[in-house]
């Protein structure tokens, strides 16, 4: 399991996919999650946008990321 740790008080859903590196760029994240490709805490997310603040799971293309405070 990748662990992304948080900088801010928030990361959003497309740039925690780049920064996990399952995707190439802002656009690709943005085609997956539209696609209903990517899970967070199990449930489909289709917001690019989605702020995570800690303690997610997203699950994409049998990897999985943990968002750390």
């Amino acid at each position: 399991m990748i662990e992304i740790k948080l900088r801010d008080e928030h990361i959003k859903l497309g740039q925690a996919l780049k920064a996990a590196g399952l995707v190439g760029s802002g656009l690709d994240a943005k085609i997956v999650i539209q696609d209903g490709e990517v899970l967070v805490n199990g449930e489909v997310e289709t917001r690019r946008g989605k702020k995570l603040f800690g303690g997610e799971i997203i699950s994409f293309d049998g990897e999985e990321v943990k968002i750390v405070k």
